[in-house]
């Protein structure tokens, strides 16, 4: 394939990446009238989901770890039934959108460098949707809302009990849909490590305007049934019996390290290192009962708490983590496990580079919340000083990887 006609007539399309996609999804529709039952009434975030994917894909076609991350994500895309009819026509609106959007830089050379780089992508999607059937995975897990617990007027802690076994590692999360908001998915961490009842929790913190989010924490209740994705993520355990650790969590973010913490208390108990539990204020702490039962098990960790002082910003808290971590030495030799809201992760983990700690030891699994387009540059010298960065569908793939 042609990586430079690729990138540059993606560069073009980017730039007007709203219009295009609006344009790829009434293209879609209107040719294939049944397909829009498969998608949300909300397309908004759809559009958001499908460019970050395509940039992902077109900045890293010639990265040896791609073919692994289209294996997953068709593996993935089972849950929206997509079908190998479905691939195809998506393949025709998607080359028809990027005709119409990218102008005169859309020529014949272009449109076979596309209609082959599409057909690569549709064929390791598939292989990947097709090995995950033949192993007998399904296309997701009806799992039975069994507990629902407020921790305050935004938060709930849900526990499931899948109907068939669920395997996933401490440390990942799941996609989830309920048929109070039908055909949405959203991400979740896994609160627990895996247990003999086969139980698991979601923290569900509420979004502005988030379908998803305000239906989990409001209006679920047990005997209710959720879907579940296959589990997914790279910020799980790899660090040696006995190494160095330190676990940073904020908001949510405290249901991975939660994960985590159990999986070492059961096999690694005498873990040494550190834990920074973060909030906005002393009642956002709602991890603190268990985290302290789990620290005592693990008595070679060292625990502190980090908050806002009474009547201040919230962002103070996210200062005294800096300043306490500036603190601390020996960053090269930890195995770090990051989580919390995106912009905690980005700015923390930039932090935990200057002081030393090696990325490809820092675990995270940065998903950002989707949304509109930010506003994209208009003309070409706002475009080369200030490239807006790339939306990452999923951004550990793109990580280091051991697995």
């Amino acid at each position: 394939m042609d990586l430079a006609l690729l990138r540059s007539t993606f560069a073009v399309v980017e730039r007007r990446a709203e219009h295009a996609v609006t344009y790829f999804y009434s293209h879609l529709f209107w040719r294939n009238p049944g397909v829009r039952a498969l998608f949300p009434e909300d397309m908004v975030p759809q559009r958001d989901r499908l460019f970050a994917a395509l940039t992902h894909v077109v900045t890293g076609f010639d990265d040896p770890g791609l073919a692994g991350y289209l294996e997953r994500l068709g593996r993935d895309h089972r849950k929206y039934l997509a079908s190998p009819a479905l691939y195809a026509a998506v393949g025709e609106s998607l080359l028809a959108a990027f005709a119409h959007t990218a102008g005169s830089t859309w020529t014949i050379e272009a449109e076979k460098a596309w209609s082959e780089a599409y057909g690569r992508v549709a064929e390791l999607m598939l292989r990947g949707a097709d090995e995950a059937a033949r192993a007998g995975e399904p296309a997701w897990w009806d799992a039975d809302v069994v507990g629902h617990r407020r921790h305050d007027e935004d938060l709930a802690v849900l526990t499931l009990r899948p109907r068939r076994p669920y395997p996933f590692l401490p440390g990942q999360y799941a996609g989830v849909s309920s048929l109070r908001v039908p055909r949405v998915w959203r991400t979740y961490s896994l609160g627990n490590a895996p247990r003999a009842d086969g139980t698991l929790d979601l923290h569900v913190s509420r979004i502005p305007g988030g379908a998803v989010s305000t239906a989990l924490v409001d209006e679920v209740r047990p005997g209710e049934t959720l879907r579940l994705s296959a589990a997914g993520g790279a910020a799980t355990r790899r660090t040696a019996p006995g190494g160095l650790r330190t676990y940073i969590c904020a908001g949510t973010g405290w249901a991975p390290v939660k994960a985590l913490l159990e999986e070492a208390a059961d096999g690694d108990p005498e873990a040494a290192g550190r834990i920074f539990a973060v909030a906005r204020s002393r009642e956002y702490l709602y991890g603190r009962e268990e985290l302290e039962r789990l620290a005592a098990r693990l008595p070679g960790l060292s625990v502190t708490y980090i908050t806002s002082a009474p009547r201040h910003p919230r962002d103070q808290a996210t200062e005294r983590l800096l300043t306490a971590l500036r603190a601390c030495g020996r960053w090269p030799d930890h195995d770090v496990h990051l989580a919390g809201p995106p912009g905690f992760v980005a700015e923390v983990a930039e932090v935990l580079a200057e002081l030393g700690a090696d990325p490809a030891r820092t675990r995270h699994d940065l998903l950002p919340p989707v949304g509109r387009f930010a506003a994209r540059p208009a003309t070409r010298a706002e475009w080369l000083l200030e490239r807006p960065p790339a939306p990452w569908h999923d951004p550990a793939a793109r990580a280091p990887r051991e697995d």
